[in-house]
């Protein structure tokens, strides 16, 4: 069986594709400008290709058997909306219109729980939870559903389908990928921690569900892969906990939220932090939303690490 994924430069990508080995011949998308891979393993292929660029994911995806697709951007900035859509619908389009040209039949989509949307009205989203205009909803999210509508619209034309919407993931601060900017926050001892809740799952997590899920077959079905909903407070606390730093200790209420935007900004645009936030991502950050995690411990009855282990794994350097 040949398997090829998607955004296996990135953090999660990386980790789906060493668990991928032993399925099959393992096979790796990457961009001529990408990051240092995090992978390096001789039973890894690499393939040179944009999810952009439609002629080179027909040279990369021939002969094929199965598509994990994790290639997107990520950014909460609306200067970056067009590249958005850019990259998260239309390179999308691209990765299953190629599928279906090319006769393969296998996808696994790895989308975000941004994807599903959030209202002020609904704190519990769980995989029925249906998608509505709101202000709350981040051009990034826009993109990931707009993507995720052509997955299933390849679906209804033939695809084999699995769709996952992993939360915040944790790697390790060597990955130097996304979650490395959450521990930087601690890291530079800010004062300040939001009053709503997190969503976060290990990367090693999300990696054997999505293995799990191939071996049992679960065409047209779709999961949240969420460890567990915490107060950003507790959140924080455990890194500092297991980095040997202060803990935030202010709480950002409605009063202090724009000026601690302010300095935010100002912080960043001088390199001062690592942080970069705005008044969308600022108020999702004051919210309660919780991911269910209910049926993929049902189906899979999976036990997710526990966010101490994930912390102390964190902080090693080694690639492991």
């Amino acid at each position: 069986m040949k398997i090829l994924i998607t955004g296996a430069t990135g953090l999660i990508g990386s980790y789906i594709a060493k668990r991928f080995i032993g399925f099959g011949e393992i096979y790796a998308l990457r961009r001529k400008t990408a990051k240092e891979p995090l992978l390096d393993d001789s039973n890894i292929i690499w393939k040179e290709g944009n999810i952009n660029d439609y002629q080179s994911l027909e040279s990369a995806f021939e002969g094929m058997d199965v598509i994990i697709h994790v290639a997107g951007l990520v950014s909460y900035e609306k200067k970056d909306s067009k590249e958005l859509m850019k990259v998260n619908l239309e390179g999308t389009i691209n990765v299953v219109n190629v599928m279906l040209q090319l006769n393969i039949k296998k996808l696994i989509h790895v989308s975000s729980v941004a994807a599903l949307g959030r209202t002020p009205d609904i704190n519990l989203i769980d995989e029925n939870h249906k998608w509505a205009t709101s202000d709350l909803n981040t051009p990034y999210a826009i993109s990931k559903y707009l993507g995720e509508l052509e997955v299933w619209r390849a679906a209804q034309e033939g695809l084999d389908v699995i769709v996952v919407y992993p939360s915040v993931a944790l790697g390790k601060i060597s990955d130097q990928r996304s979650s490395t900017a959450i521990y930087n926050y601690v890291l530079e001892e800010k004062p300040y921690y939001p009053s709503g809740m997190i969503n976060y799952i290990d990367v090693r997590d999300i990696a054997e569900i999505i293995a799990q899920l191939f071996e049992k077959q679960v065409w047209g079905s779709r999961y949240i892969l969420n460890a567990d909903t915490i107060p950003y407070k507790e959140f924080f606390e455990e890194i500092a906990l297991a980095f040997d730093k202060k803990a935030p200790y202010k709480p950002i209420s409605p009063s202090t939220l724009r000026l601690f935007l302010a300095f935010s900004w100002v912080a960043y645009s001088f390199g001062l932090s690592k942080i970069p936030l705005n008044p969308i991502t600022a108020q999702l950050a004051q919210l309660p939303h919780k991911m269910s995690n209910k049926k993929i411990k049902n189906e899979l009855n999976f036990e997710f690490r526990p966010l101490s282990e994930t912390l102390n794994w964190a902080k090693v350097n080694e690639k492991t």
